[in-house]
């Protein structure tokens, strides 16, 4: 799977959300200041031509509909992730945001049941 700029991750955001949407309808979600029709319209066949898009005419328009899930799309981003910053280690990802970012003992104790409960 490709990865996506930040630009093409923000449309797919709306997208994920929408399910199916024309051009103006991406545009309407997206936050001020809204970008041109023309770049939203640019950025939909950039990610048409990666797989991610697809879409059905309707009448002069089209709607676009995800062809990646969400789910699918942040698994691959995470193991790229780990892959490049932490040697593949998901230990070492997670021992870096304890040790940076304050993790509590309660934090860790509830993702340790979820853990236990996804077994």
């Amino acid at each position: 799977m490709k990865s996506l700029t930040k630009a093409e991750e923000e449309i797919m955001q709306v997208l994920w959300q929408l399910e199916h949407a024309n051009v103006k309808a991406l545009i309407e979600e997206l936050p001020e200041p809204k970008p041109a029709y023309n770049t939203v319209s640019t950025i939909v066949r950039i990610l048409e031509s990666k797989g991610f898009v697809d879409y059905e005419k309707q009448g002069k328009g089209h709607i676009y509909f995800p062809l990646v899930s969400k789910q699918d799309y942040s698994n691959q981003s995470l193991h790229t992730l780990v892959d490049n910053y932490f040697q593949g280690s998901f230990k070492s990802l997670v021992s870096f945001f304890v040790k940076k970012n304050d993790v509590s003992l309660n934090d860790l104790e509830a993702m340790m049941k979820e853990i236990e409960k996804n077994k």
